[in-house]
């Protein structure tokens, strides 16, 4: 049987250099902006509760009205509401 030799090493092609960096990429990740603390360091508890459609419908019309997201909104009622003063 005759058969042929496998070449010792397939060859590979060249590799360029790394393409540089976009200019958005670049902007979105500048270190010299400072960054703003996460609401999640601030708020690290979270609460669940059970409210009604139409309930969990009004708090987001409101929230909307006022230009609050219904979290913050809820979360200044909730300071108002229970300082902390009063444990």
């Amino acid at each position: 049987m005759t058969g042929a030799q496998p070449s010792a090493k397939p060859r590979r092609a060249p590799i360029g250099r790394r393409p540089g960096a976009d200019p958005a990429s670049t902007w979105v990740r500048r270190v010299d902006t400072p960054e703003l603390p996460a609401k999640a360091s601030i708020y690290t508890a979270r609460l669940t509760i059970d409210v009604t459609p139409a309930l969990r419908g009004r708090i987001k019309v409101v929230a909307f009205r006022r230009s609050l997201t219904a979290a913050d909104m809820l979360r200044e009622l909730l300071e108002r509401e229970y300082p902390e003063d009063a444990v």
